[in-house]
């Protein structure tokens, strides 16, 4: 064991010194290997950074919550269909029904009303003179303080008293707060929205963003006022959905009960598709990942092209590193190494170099997602760097492992003669 050992530490340091006194061959041979291990580092913190800012986003939904829709709102939905578009929208009366079922604790009803009928933006003014159209307005009900999706930082939710009198009331986000109020409370003061008046009453925590944030997946651009006021501002609107809650550990009962009436309000026929769409913050996280899951291996495949060029660098290397040094080989035999030794030797070379190679890589790779994050969601999982390095060490031993064999088979007396 301890012949082992010193020969397999005196072929480390052998290894160390080859690559010592050959810099820029070793650097150019192992180029391919490092452009492979970043290519790895990368695709990973990326394709998990967007899964982790999903999943997070989905979850901030509620994980115990079923969001209904007209449409279908499944992760890889193509355009929409004639028949999708023909639905008769979901209702109010859809959600009071909902409330009833003995898996249900609520049913909230979101309006939008961001655009109006002719698909202008429904414009939102503050007292600063500042105008903007990308606001996502909202009508809905009291109970939205127990949907989950939206915490009270500041102020109150509306009353429902307020919901039922129709009044011009607002709860807003934290960008229309840093749009509107930068530098005061925006409790108690007012914004002009759609040519009426309303008064803020509450300020909302602000939501996990999805790629940033900003424009149309600012989830915090929002305001949320009671239905019937948002039905003044856009009368006969219907563009609604509905968040369908269900109570603790029923949500599997409370999918095929919420399935089951609305079939029945929508006089859906027996076998076929239902006409609305149903999805949970779990199964929505589940066809993401199955998409991103996709994209992973195929960009792990390209990926791998790039250490496949490393390894036939390696191995074009290594080969010459053994008629480089054969007279040296031949010495070594001369003096009692084995066959095992000699291959041994060779090996840990080529794995010495590409996996000198795969450590540089994932230092440029992790220099870069850290770039990345600042503009990208971007999370290096603990698996990436582990694969990045055993990947490159194990190019080095495959592609290694001929040259080291042809090493290890020269005759010694032959390598003596050898000039």
């Amino acid at each position: 064991m301890k012949f082992i050992g010193n020969s397999f530490y005196e072929n480390f340091k052998m290894a160390l010194a080859t690559l010592r006194n050959n810099k820029l061959r070793s650097f150019l041979t192992i180029f391919g290997v490092i452009i492979g291990v970043i290519t790895v580092m990368l695709i990973s913190s990326i394709i998990s950074g967007i899964d982790e800012a999903v999943k997070k986003q989905v979850e901030s939904f509620g994980t115990h919550t079923i969001i209904l829709r007209k449409y279908d709102i499944s992760v890889g939905h193509g355009s929409r269909t004639q028949e999708e578009r023909m639905r008769k929208p979901l209702t109010i009366d859809d959600a009071e029904a909902l409330k009833k079922l003995s898996t249900i604790e609520t049913a909230i009803p979101f309006l939008n009303i961001t655009s109006n009928y002719f698909g202008q933006k429904i414009l939102v003014t503050g007292k600063n003179g500042k105008t903007s159209s990308a606001v996502k307005l909202q009508g809905t009900l009291p109970d939205i303080e127990k949907a989950g999706s939206e915490v009270l930082i500041e102020g109150r939710w509306f009353t429902q008293n307020e919901s039922d009198s129709k009044s011009d009331v607002c709860l807003i986000g934290s960008t229309v707060v840093e749009s509107y109020f930068p530098y005061e409370s925006p409790v108690g003061k007012t914004l002009e929205i759609g040519g009426r008046e309303f008064r803020v009453i509450g300020v909302l925590q602000k939501r996990e963003q999805l790629f940033g944030g900003g424009g149309n997946n600012d989830q915090s651009n929002s305001i949320y006022m009671p239905i019937g006021s948002a039905l003044r501002l856009k009368p006969y609107a219907d563009d609604l959905y509905i968040y369908a809650i269900s109570k603790e550990g029923k949500l599997d009962e409370a999918k095929d009960q919420v399935q089951d009436l609305l079939r029945v309000r929508r006089q859906v026929p027996y076998g076929e598709k239902n006409n609305f769409g149903m999805e949970t913050a779990a199964s929505i996280i589940e066809q993401f990942q199955s998409i991103t899951a996709g994209v992973a291996l195929a960009m792990v495949v390209i990926s791998s092209i790039g250490l496949l060029i490393g390894g036939i660098g390696v191995m074009n290397i290594m080969l010459v590193s053994v008629t480089e040094r054969t007279r040296e080989i031949g010495i070594r035999k001369a003096v009692g190494a084995k066959q095992s030794d000699i291959l041994l030797q060779f090996l840990i070379e080529a794995a010495t170099l590409t996996g000198f190679g795969g450590l540089v890589g994932l230092a440029i790779g992790w220099a870069l997602t850290f770039l990345i994050a600042l503009v990208f969601p971007s999370y290096v999982p603990w698996w990436a760097p582990v694969l990045g390095f055993f990947a490159s060490v194990g190019i080095g031993i495959i592609f290694g492992l001929f040259p080291a064999w042809k090493a290890a088979r020269l005759d010694p007396i032959e390598s003596l003669r050898y000039e």
